[in-house]
């Protein structure tokens, strides 16, 4: 399937919109983390987002990604409905940034959004566990509804979530083509 770039740029609102509603869709997310010698590692956690698209969860610092953070603080995130049908409009958000663990007054203001998507937290006994943050530099979205069939549409994530389009991709399949795994 050939991969044509769009040159017309989209809003800042109109990706921003797309991103919100994206993380929405889903309370679990999946964090793809890097090991000090280079191995990956993903795991899949409950989250909450920031308006400024920064992704927080809990974990128990010895769990493998807690570890890869601290030696190689690069993180990637995906986030979907996992209800989806194969064949439909399909839509998910990819985020890329930097994560670590918090403490102090950052992980205060972790857990007061994370308590703020999921209320029964509050009550609940996690003192072994901390906050973690992933701070996105990049979003990567597909959202067939609103971009159309087979775009995804990338963009920039400076400080404060001011985001701005860097480009648009779109898959298009070939004549007589099947996707892969079928035919």
């Amino acid at each position: 399937m050939p991969i044509e770039r769009s040159k017309r740029a989209l809003p800042a609102e109109r990706i921003i919109t797309a991103a919100r509603r994206l993380l929405d869709a889903s309370t679990l997310c999946a964090v793809s983390t890097v090991s000090g010698s280079g191995s990956a590692h993903v795991h899949t956690a409950y989250f909450a987002w920031t308006p400024e698209f920064d992704i927080v969860w809990l974990s128990d610092p010895s769990a493998r990604h807690s570890r890869n953070l601290r030696a190689r603080p690069s993180a990637a995130i995906a986030v979907y409905d996992s209800n989806q049908t194969w064949g439909t409009s399909d839509r998910g958000i990819q985020l890329f940034g930097s994560g670590r663990e918090l403490a102090d007054r950052a992980a205060r203001e972790a857990g007061a959004v994370y308590a703020e998507r999921f209320p029964a937290f509050a009550r609940k006994d996690l003192g072994a566990y901390r906050f973690y943050r992933v701070r996105p530099r990049r979003m990567k979205l597909f959202d067939e509804r609103v971009f159309g069939e087979g775009v995804f549409v990338t963009a920039t994530i400076r400080r404060g979530g001011e985001v701005t389009w860097d480009r648009t991709e779109i898959v298009r399949a070939r004549e007589g083509s099947t996707p892969a795994g079928e035919g």
